[in-house]
């Protein structure tokens, strides 16, 4: 079993990846929580959890061993420069001192064109930023771009190419469901792609950016 660090555990879309990996055969999370009282959520499912705040010093959160990491934090709009940006580079930064086999990000669709977007152009840019971080520093990664987030139910269904040319919404499910099936060792290694809700298997869609990439 893989050890997998999720930052951004405590979110709406981290919960889902968490309990996805939870039931996983093949990972076992480690939930990154940054208050004392978001521990006992996880720790009722048996779900160790470590503290780490990504506006601090996060090397402490390494001091067990991880496979791999999960990026699924988001500040929701408030400090996109100090959580969405620097947050990720500290734990790019982090996982590159601690060998770590591959780190997934959960991005956005429009952070390859942040200057695009008329409302959400700061967030999309500190996306963008943390991105081609990952990108330039030589850990193995998968950067996963979603559409527009909707709580709707898993159709575990998507639509995915590296660049869609399209606006949409896919659910927080099926977008929990292609990050934790990236954390593959053949799936999407050093690839970026974007998904939204289509009309492929998850698993089929992620097989072809395997493919491509053999």
């Amino acid at each position: 079993m893989e050890k997998i660090l999720v930052a951004g555990a405590h979110g709406t879309t981290g919960k889902k990846i968490v309990n996805l990996l939870n039931e996983s055969q093949y990972f076992t999370p480690i939930a990154m929580v940054r208050k004392e009282e978001q521990k006992s959520f996880f720790a009722s499912k048996g779900i160790a959890t470590v503290m780490g705040d990504l506006e601090e010093d996060v090397t402490p959160v390494f001091n067990q061993p991880y496979d791999k990491v999960l990026f699924a934090a988001g500040s929701g709009g408030k400090k996109v420069v100090a959580v969405d940006q620097e947050g990720a580079k500290k734990m790019i930064d982090a996982s590159k001192q601690n060998n770590i086999k591959k780190f997934v990000m959960l991005s956005s669709m429009g952070a390859d064109n942040p200057e695009q977007a008329e409302d959400i152009q700061e967030y999309l840019k500190a996306k963008h930023n943390a991105d081609v971080y990952l990108k330039e520093s030589g850990i193995n990664y998968t950067i996963v771009r979603p559409g527009s987030l909707t709580n709707d139910e898993l159709t575990n269904k998507i639509e995915l190419a590296e660049k869609l040319g399209k606006n949409g919404e896919i659910s927080r499910n099926d977008v929990a469901q292609t990050l934790v099936r990236s954390l593959n060792d053949d799936v999407a290694n050093r690839e970026t792609f974007e998904i939204l809700k289509g009309d492929t298997l998850i698993a089929d869609a992620l097989n072809k950016v395997a493919v491509e990439e053999a």
